[in-house]
């Protein structure tokens, strides 16, 4: 019912800034939670952020909060992640999803998913 494409990832020096751009499409794909979520190798994924069907209501990792900011354009039928003042320990795949509450994406993530778009952050 939904699919998910990211884009946006790239290298960055530490510090710098990178937005993720994530194209949605279905029929009712803007009734629908977006969220963040992000894995690095040998390591579990985990929540970064996530953002209402109205976009007015957000929610954030610790580790990215303050630095992170995640909206959305429905009349595009896209979420963007823009990240600032990266590090290393951002270094990751970042994926897409997609559920019907924000909830649900916070808690293990929906039930739709992006492929992923790399993020590397160099010293």
């Amino acid at each position: 019912q939904v699919q998910l494409v990211e884009s946006g990832g790239g290298l960055v020096q530490a510090g710098g800034s990178l937005r993720l751009s994530c194209a949605a499409s279905g029929r009712t794909v803007s009734s629908y939670a977006l969220g963040w979520f992000r894995q690095a190798p040998g390591k579990e994924r985990e929540f970064v952020a996530a953002i209402s069907w109205s976009g007015g209501t957000t929610y954030y990792a610790n580790s990215v909060k303050g630095r992170f900011t995640i909206s959305r354009d429905n009349a595009k039928n896209t979420v963007y992640l823009q990240m600032n003042s990266l590090n290393p320990e951002d270094t990751a795949v970042y994926y897409c999803n997609a559920a019907e509450t924000t909830g649900r994406i916070k808690v293990r993530g929906g039930d739709y998913w992006g492929q992923g778009t790399q993020v590397t952050v160099s010293s």
